[in-house]
C-alpha cells in the first residue's frame, strides 16, 4: 500500500517541480544579473532606495485598502446569506461575475465612470454635477473590491455555515446582547473563514496590475505594475525578478501570518 501510494506522488511531485519550484528558482536567478547579463546585486541595492519602498508600502497599502473593504461588506453579506430562504442562489449569484473576463469588466467600469457614463449621468441628474471618478482612487479601490468580493464572501459563508447554531442560543440563553453574542462566539468560531478570505483577497491585491492601467490610469503603482514595466516596456528582466522575489517573499509571510494552525488532538 505505501509503495503503491507513492508511485501515485510521482506525477504531483513533478508538477510542483516544473511548475512551481523551477519559475521560482529562475525568478531567484535572473534577480541577480545585471542589464549586461553580468552577475550583480545591483537590483536589491536599487530596490532598498526610497522609490521602490515607496512604492512597496503603496502596494501593501492600496491591498490593505481593497482588503478593508472587501471584509466590511463581505462579512454582513454572507452572515445575511445564511439566513436566507435561498441562500445558494444568491450566493450563486455573487459568484456569477467571476465567470466574466476581468478585462471585460474592467472595460465596462471605464464606461459606467467616463464622463459620460452612467455614474456622472447619475451625479448630474441629482444635482452635484459631473466629476471626475474614472483615474482616480476612489475608482480603482471600488472596482478592487467589486472583483475580489465574491472571493471574500465565499469562505465566510461557508465558515459561519458550519458553526453550530446551539452555541450561539445558549450564549442568548445566559443573557448575552446580539453584539455580545457577535464578539464573543460568532466571529471568533468564524475567524478562520475571514483569514482565508484575507488570503484570497491581499494577496492577489499586491500584484495587480491591469486594473492600475485601465481603471486608475497609472496613478496608482503597485509592485505588479512595476513587474510588468521593467518585463516588457524597459526591458529590465533582473530588476522585474527582484522585484518579483520581494513579492513572493511578501506573499509567503501573509500566507504564515494567516495559515491556521491545527491543535493536536482536534478531531476531525
Amino acid at each position: 500500500m505505501q509503495k503503491t501510494r507513492n508511485w501515485y506522488l510521482i506525477p504531483y511531485s513533478f508538477w510542483i517541480a516544473l511548475f512551481v519550484i523551477a519559475p521560482i528558482v529562475l525568478v531567484v536567478y535572473y534577480s541577480f544579473l545585471d542589464l549586461e547579463g553580468h552577475f550583480s546585486l545591483i537590483n536589491y541595492q536599487k530596490f532598498f532606495t526610497s522609490t521602490y519602498l515607496t512604492m512597496t508600502l503603496s502596494s501593501f497599502w492600496y491591498a490593505f485598502l481593497i482588503t478593508f473593504f472587501s471584509l466590511a461588506i463581505g462579512y454582513p453579506t454572507a452572515y445575511l446569506l445564511t439566513k436566507t430562504k435561498h441562500k445558494q442562489l444568491w450566493l450563486l449569484l455573487i459568484i456569477l461575475p467571476t465567470w466574466i473576463n476581468l478585462l471585460l469588466k474592467a472595460y465596462a467600469f471605464i464606461g459606467l465612470f467616463s464622463t459620460y457614463g452612467w455614474a456622472n449621468q447619475t451625479l448630474e441628474a441629482i444635482g452635484i454635477g459631473r466629476k471626475q471618478i474614472l483615474f482616480t482612487d476612489f475608482s480603482f479601490v471600488f472596482v478592487s473590491v467589486y472583483i475580489f468580493i465574491p472571493f471574500m464572501i465565499l469562505p465566510i459563508f461557508n465558515a459561519i455555515e458550519k458553526l453550530n447554531p446551539s452555541l450561539v442560543f445558549a450564549a442568548r440563553d445566559l443573557g448575552a446582547s446580539n453584539f455580545m453574542t457577535f464578539r464573543r462566539v460568532v466571529f471568533p468560531l468564524t475567524l478562520d473563514g475571514v483569514k482565508s478570505g484575507c488570503q484570497l483577497v491581499f494577496i492577489p491585491a499586491l500584484s495587480l496590475f491591469m486594473i492600475t492601467r485601465l481603471i486608475a490610469g497609472n496613478r496608482v503603482i503597485t509592485l505588479g505594475t512595476a513587474i510588468e514595466q521593467q518585463f516588457l516596456v524597459t526591458q529590465n528582466w533582473g530588476m522585474g525578478a527582484t522585484i518579483a522575489v520581494f513579492l513572493i517573499i511578501a506573499m509567503a509571510i501573509i500566507l504564515a501570518l494567516t495559515s491556521t494552525k491545527r491543535k493536536k488532538g482536534a478531531t476531525t
